[in-house]
């Protein structure tokens, strides 16, 4: 929106021309979001106080975490909230990815804001009918997967068509898995249903702790942010083998705000936690993520970058099967994060370590698009 407003200021007086630039966009993002966050963050505690929007906590989880009951929840909505004016304000509307993204931010926060309403209307974490919740999920990702198929299709020639479909494979410079080859795109549109759930749910079980899931957020957003912006530029793609999709571009806006955001949240969200996310934040920003992988076909990157989301939804997935075959728990308590906690880590300890890994595997991410 302000791009537009610059450039025309830039008829009259040249320096606003710098706005175009698509790295001092990004910045912007950054500082906008993170400006926002910070300054309505704790207008946002305090009514979500007022309206008695307390955190109900698990019975059967940590007895340390009953002192949390209470807690503001529902915090997710600042975190959305930054982001879409930053987006809104720094990004070029003109590109249909800024508005796949937005929408999906829209879907998947709405469905995790009805399941925490839930939650604190009737002081259950059990919170939305689980049918219905992976319903209106499956419908945003369909969404997502079916909007890139068609996208894909619109380009002017096949080899960007089966670039934007092909599951990319790290370390290998032509190794691809030809989704393109599936008729009807049935094959893409499976496989990024499956990407962006799985990437939401998993995101959704790491925010456990305060400030456990929000900091790799933030350094998996910067991570893919660095793959959008190569993607998005053919020098840099062509350098990296990588697929040029031109439309990647402008998501660097998103991760920055995304970056923002998060950082303005982790303020508040810090050990002792003055507001949880919640599940209209951690559905959502998962849901994101796990959009922008698809749209930079950087999907097994980003699950090396978001390994601690995989394992702590490994963690559950692990448990049940274990606890369902066998009677028998592998896990002190799952998701991970419990776990830890059982066999004596304190919980600024286990946040502590987690980021150290989730710094890691982001760098190990990003060394794909040079291991070629």
């Amino acid at each position: 929106m302000l791009v537009w407003l610059f450039e025309w200021l830039g008829q009259y007086y040249t320096p606003f021309f710098a706005v175009s630039s698509l790295t001092l966009r990004a910045l912007l993002a950054v500082i906008t979001a993170l400006s926002f966050s910070l300054f309505f963050g704790g207008r946002v505690i305090r009514h979500l106080r007022s309206l008695k929007y307390g955190q109900a906590v698990r019975d059967d989880g940590p007895q340390s975490h009953l002192i949390k009951t209470g807690t503001p929840t529902m915090g997710g909505v600042l975190i959305l909230t930054s982001i879409g004016v930053a987006t809104l304000l720094w990004a070029r509307l003109s590109n249909p990815y800024i508005w796949i993204l937005l929408i999906v931010m829209i879907i998947f926060g709405a469905v995790g804001w009805a399941d925490d309403w839930l939650k604190i209307k009737y002081k259950n974490p059990q919170g939305l009918i689980a049918r219905k919740k992976y319903f209106w999920l499956s419908v945003g990702a369909l969404f997502v997967g079916a909007s890139l198929y068609y996208i894909a299709t619109l380009q002017p020639d096949m080899a960007t068509t089966r670039e934007m479909q092909d599951l990319l494979i790290p370390i290998f410079k032509n190794l691809t898995i030809p989704f393109s080859a599936v008729p009807f795109g049935i094959g893409f549109i499976v496989f990024t249903y499956f990407v962006i759930n799985g990437a939401s749910n998993a995101v959704n079980l790491t925010d456990g702790l305060d400030g456990l899931a929000i900091l790799p957020i933030v350094l998996v957003a910067a991570g893919l942010g660095a793959m959008a912006y190569v993607s998005g530029d053919v020098r840099f793609s062509e350098y990296l083998h990588v697929p040029y999709i031109a439309y990647n571009s402008e998501v660097i806006i998103v991760c920055g705000a995304m970056i923002g955001a998060g950082l303005g949240f982790l303020w508040f969200n810090a050990h002792p936690a003055q507001v949880f996310m919640g599940d209209v934040g951690a559905l959502a920003l998962g849901a994101m993520l796990g959009t922008i992988a698809v749209m930079t076909r950087q999907e097994i990157a980003f699950a090396i970058m978001g390994g601690l989301f995989v394992a702590e939804a490994m963690s559950v997935m692990i448990q049940v099967g274990s606890y369902k075959l066998r009677k028998k728990r592998v896990f002190r308590m799952a998701p991970l994060h419990h776990h830890f906690e059982e066999i004596g880590w304190k919980e600024t300890q286990v946040v502590a370590r987690f980021w150290i890994i989730a710094i890691v595997l982001v760098v190990l991410g990003l060394m794909t698009l040079k291991l070629r």
